[in-house]
Parts: structure tokens; C-alpha cells; sequence
């Protein structure tokens, strides 16, 4: 499965230019990216929804290549955030998990309580 940014990764590695600094590479990379404009489900802030069927793939491809390092990605079952975990390699202990269960549990009460922490009367 290929998208607009691993194409745009894949090209640039391909074509190392050492006199770029950093951030010339990465304003290079995003001025390739595809306009908000263009084809694709859009949310009303303009960015593409990806819905977690869509990030199981590409998470599971990630965890594939960086499992020997110890890190794991994953999808979190109720806020659908892509959750972080540092693992110990020889007992399989999460070492850090980034964003923590307790930030998890507190983003899900926000977003149950949305709508209701400001009531606007006419």
C-alpha cells in the first residue's frame, strides 16, 4: 500500500542531497504533499480522515521493522489515538507508554463531556 508520503520518502532517500539542511528537506517533502483540495475523504477542518481500518496495515508494517528495537504502535480501541510503547526486548515489559493510560482515560472523558463544558445562552 503506497501513499503520497512514503512515495515522497521513498524519493528523497533515493535522491540524497547533502546540501539541504533539515528543514530545507522537510519544506521540500511537505510542498510535495497533496493540497487539501485534492481527491479524498475531508474533514471539515480540511485534513484527510483515516479511519483505523485504514492504519492497521501500515502499524502493522511499522511494528514488523521496529519490533527488534523494542517499539511497538498501536490503535487505541477507545479514542482510535495511535498509542507509542517502549518495550523491554527480553521480558516483554512496557517500559513507556506514550500518551500514557491515564491521558487515554482523560481524553476519553473529555470527548464524552464535549458539548457540555460550555453552554452558550442567547
Amino acid at each position: 500500500m503506497t501513499s503520497p508520503l512514503t512515495d515522497t520518502i521513498t524519493t528523497l532517500s533515493a535522491t540524497p542531497s547533502p546540501r539541504l539542511t533539515p528543514q530545507q528537506r522537510l519544506d521540500s517533502t511537505l510542498a510535495q504533499l497533496p493540497t487539501a483540495d485534492s481527491s479524498g475523504s475531508q474533514t471539515d477542518s480540511g485534513t484527510t480522515a483515516v479511519t483505523k481500518g485504514e492504519l492497521i496495515e501500515p502499524i502493522q508494517r511499522i511494528n514488523a521493522a521496529m519490533q527488534a528495537h523494542g517499539i511497538e504502535f498501536d490503535v487505541s480501541d477507545e479514542s482510535s489515538r495511535i498509542v507509542t510503547r517502549v518495550i523491554d526486548r527480553e521480558s516483554g515489559d512496557v517500559i513507556r507508554q506514550i500518551p500514557s493510560e491515564e491521558v487515554l482515560a482523560i481524553a476519553e472523558r473529555l470527548e464524552e463531556m464535549q458539548g457540555r463544558l460550555i453552554s452558550l445562552e442567547v
